[in-house]
């Protein structure tokens, strides 16, 4: 009897989630593993221990949500932090391709490369594809696609950001989403500080993503800082950087 409540009870929830758009009832079969044990994972290298230290990643992680099993996409990996924090997390059975363009810096590629013989990568892999045509061949049905600080480089670059943003709602599946993180400009800069400063408008973000289909569905707030002026550089060291957090749905 009680079983039998309890499935009840999960179609239930699961069937008003979707009706909601918010996910799709396979997601909701996973649980999310425990973030902060997988930060502690022995065999994290020193490095990575230390770039937690700067951009403390357990609140992204809860944030985001991603969950064994699922299918990652991580734009603008760079040397590929993030994408083995998406690795450690969708394991077992999981996948995640980390994205950068083809013409990345040597030492960015080499960078991955030798992550990519570490432990937690083992169900990633390397991307190799333009910012306007990401998803790798055949790939068209993902759950989640991060993109951590790099979409204001796509406003300097020979990028099309309407095409991007209409192929990264093309690779989702239904119901998948699309968390993005930046640095904060000013109120009505839009994308006029990208190369210079290295932020972007939020609200130009939004219209840009909210444009391809995408529905914004909820926003982080853990790394914002309101001491920041956003009249510098945001990769300046020791000044304190506002960074918000977006994420947007491909509805169901």
């Amino acid at each position: 009897m009680i079983a039998t409540y309890r499935r009840a009870h999960f179609v239930a929830a699961a069937a008003l989630a979707v009706g909601l758009g918010f996910a799709a009832p396979h997601a909701l079969a996973q649980t999310a593993p425990d973030y902060a044990a997988l930060l502690a994972a022995p065999d994290r290298s020193n490095a990575d221990r230390d770039a937690d230290k700067r951009r403390d990643p357990l609140p992204f992680l809860q944030f985001a949500g991603p969950r064994p099993g699922m299918k990652v996409l991580d734009m603008g990996a760079g040397g590929g932090y993030s994408t083995e924090l998406m690795a450690r997390a969708v394991a077992p059975n999981g996948k995640v391709y980390g994205q950068n363009p083809p013409d990345a810096s040597d030492k960015m590629k080499a960078t991955f490369a030798a992550r990519l013989a570490s432990p937690g990568m083992k169900d990633a892999e390397a991307d190799a594809r333009p910012f306007d045509d990401p998803a790798p061949p055949g790939v068209n049905d993902l759950d989640m696609i991060t993109f951590l600080f790099f979409y204001h480089d796509t406003t300097y670059m020979p990028v099309d950001r309407a095409a991007m943003d209409k192929a990264l709602f093309a690779a989702l599946k239904p119901g998948g989403v699309l968390v993005i993180a930046d640095h904060a400009a000013a109120a009505g800069q839009g994308t006029t500080v990208g190369k210079t400063l290295h932020r972007i408008d939020e609200d130009t973000l939004k219209q840009e993503v909210e444009a391809a289909g995408f529905k914004l569905v909820a926003e982080g707030n853990f790394w914002r800082n309101a001491a920041d002026t956003k009249d510098y550089p945001s990769y300046k060291k020791d000044v304190p950087i506002d960074n918000f957090v977006l994420k947007f749905q491909k509805p169901n």
